[in-house]
């Protein structure tokens, strides 16, 4: 018997493999733990830059790690894209759609445009609103990453569009009102204030915006009617 094997049968213990024998192992930078922090570094970047100038090799620099360790968890540029997409998408529905989930009808309404406008005024993303600097990005890029954006942009003007119709139900819009004409005039206002305060640095954008989208909705509801 040989003397490594001597020792390992006396102690009890398994023999260790050699520094060389082991296999590399991966380790990721200081502070960054999970892919959801990547990810929070990716929409960040890609909001000041755009999704296009969002790629693994900037990221990676960004980050100070390698190319190979990104494409770990992303396999290629619209890997990554999609999966900055998806976590805009979280941050948005935390931010503005979920608070407004325990109203019903104007009172939904109402939330879901101020909080939206909070969203932002706030700079949760620091190039502004990440959905409507996609939109822009990516209206005449076919794809995956410009389906997906469709979807949820199509998804956030259907919650605007089922507020409002709540509301008329429960009578607090008028029946005339076309609330899917609404939902759209809210949100070609909302993407207004974002690129006035983008574009000229207007820091009465969201304040002129919020105003005008409150007026409008006033001019939905029942009240409105009556001081005609």
């Amino acid at each position: 018997m040989k003397a490594g094997q001597q020792q390992t049968k006396a102690s009890g213990r398994p023999h260790r493999r050699t520094n060389a024998a082991r296999k590399p192992i991966l380790r990721r930078p200081r502070g960054l733990k999970t892919r959801q922090a990547i990810l929070q570094k990716a929409v960040n970047l890609a909001s000041l830059e755009g999704l296009e100038g969002l790629t693994i090799g900037k990221l990676a620099s960004s980050l100070r790690i390698s190319k190979s360790g990104l494409f770990a968890h992303f396999g290629s540029k619209e890997d990554l894209q999609c999966a900055v997409v998806e976590a805009a998408r979280e941050i948005f529905v935390e931010r503005v759609v979920r608070p407004a989930n325990e109203f019903r009808g104007l009172k939904r309404l109402r939330d879901l445009c101020e909080n939206w406008l909070s969203y932002g005024e706030g700079k949760v993303f620091p190039g502004g609103c990440f959905f409507s600097a996609a939109s822009l990005e990516f209206d005449d890029r076919p794809g995956r990453v410009r389906d997906r954006i469709v979807e949820l942009m199509k998804k956030w003007l259907e919650n605007l569009e089922y507020a409002a119709r709540d509301a008329q139900l429960a009578g607090e819009i008028k029946k005339e009102v076309d609330v899917r004409q609404l939902a759209f005039e809210i949100q070609a206002l909302a993407m207004g204030a974002n690129w006035s305060s983008r574009l000229f640095r207007d820091p009465s954008a969201f304040r002129l915006i919020r105003g005008a989208i409150l007026q409008r909705i006033e001019q939905a509801t029942r009240l409105a009617q009556s001081r005609e």
